[in-house]
């Protein structure tokens, strides 16, 4: 996927968009996103930009939502970018591959991000007031004005967990349990941390995820095996 001229890709009637344009777009769904990350993905060749005469980068649409799968799947999936760039480059090529584990990313995940109000959020998620109001408070979901997909997803994992008697106040300890990977996270981060170049910002942002997926795979293994001592 060469980068092509701005010219050569100003004949669509969506105006290109600059660094910043792209940013005020897309911080909103991924606050982490930066010009050092967009930097970062399109040396790791993930996203062309086009070019002005003058070198500055402009993104059409095709861009925007390719930024957003990319983003999306690293974030939702904890995948590494040269796996995401191997899928990229297969979605490229015609084929219809898969991610790890069977995932597939169907044409919402190329869509303007939702952005829910509490009424809607509570609506689609089937809950109480009582039950958004506790999850609250157990910081299981953040307060805010519009909600995203994901609170929508964690807030239905709610109502089902209450069914089982499981309460948002039962996991105040999920909230500790992040902050302590976290610090996991930023201590094998350091190396990178101390450098104050863009690249390493945005190569350190990358290897998060990664630690972060992998630290998913070893916490989601004890819980099987737990489950496993269970039914024996």
């Amino acid at each position: 996927m060469a980068a092509q001229p701005a010219r050569a890709r100003s004949s669509s009637t969506a105006p290109l968009l600059s660094i910043g344009q792209v940013l005020a777009r897309l911080t909103p769904e991924f606050p982490d996103l930066t010009p050092s990350k967009l930097r970062f993905l399109e040396e790791q060749r993930l996203v062309s930009p086009a070019r002005t005469e003058s070198g500055y980068r402009k993104f059409c649409a095709s861009d925007l939502e390719r930024l957003r799968l990319i983003l999306s799947t690293q974030r939702d999936h904890y995948l590494p970018l040269k796996v995401i760039r191997g899928y990229l480059e297969d979605l490229d090529a015609g084929l219809s591959p898969t991610l790890p584990g069977g995932v597939t990313l169907g044409p919402t995940m190329l869509s303007v991000p939702r952005r829910l109000s509490k009424d809607e959020l509570l609506r689609e998620a089937s809950a109480s007031t009582s039950l958004l109001h506790d999850a609250i408070s157990a910081s299981i979901i953040l307060p805010a004005d519009y909600y995203g997909e994901e609170s929508l997803q964690v807030l239905r994992a709610l109502v089902e967990l209450q069914r089982s008697g499981i309460e948002p106040r039962h996991l105040r300890g999920f909230r500790g349990a992040a902050e302590r990977e976290l610090g996991l996270i930023e201590s094998a981060l350091v190396p990178l941390s101390r450098r104050k170049d863009a690249s390493s910002r945005a190569k350190a942002s990358d290897m998060a995820v990664e630690i972060a997926g992998q630290l998913e795979v070893v916490r989601g293994s004890l819980i099987r095996s737990a489950l496993g001592r269970l039914t024996t």
